[in-house]
């Protein structure tokens, strides 16, 4: 169940949903049991050159090693460029969570 925040200068003109769908439909291509990912995307209106970043976190799994990383990071370097069309610095970083963190669905009761 990853998590992807999405953060930029709001000169970046793209469609924020068509990305954070973009960036579940590349993991899951690089592995197809991560499941959902929850996506947020923050604009940022004051901001100093336009910018880009994008940090997806997942939990540990043994084959989510350095090779596996680098390819997601390469497939999702390769998915963004397709959506920003304008100039500007790029970050991606990709953030594997330790034993101490859990994820779950709530589902209240009635």
């Amino acid at each position: 169940m990853p998590h992807a925040d999405l953060k930029y200068s709001s000169d970046l003109q793209f469609d924020a949903e068509a990305v954070l769908a973009a960036v579940e439909r590349t993991i899951l291509r690089n592995d197809a049991g991560s499941g959902e990912c929850k996506g947020r995307a923050y604009p940022a209106h004051i901001f100093h050159h336009s910018h880009c970043i994008l940090n997806v976190s997942m939990l540990s799994k043994p084959y989510r090693d350095s090779a596996f990383t680098k390819a997601l990071l390469r497939d999702l370097e390769t998915e963004l460029g397709r959506h920003l069309l304008k100039r500007c610095f790029l970050s991606l970083g990709i953030q594997y969570s330790d034993d101490n963190y859990t994820t779950t669905e709530h589902i209240p009761s009635a």
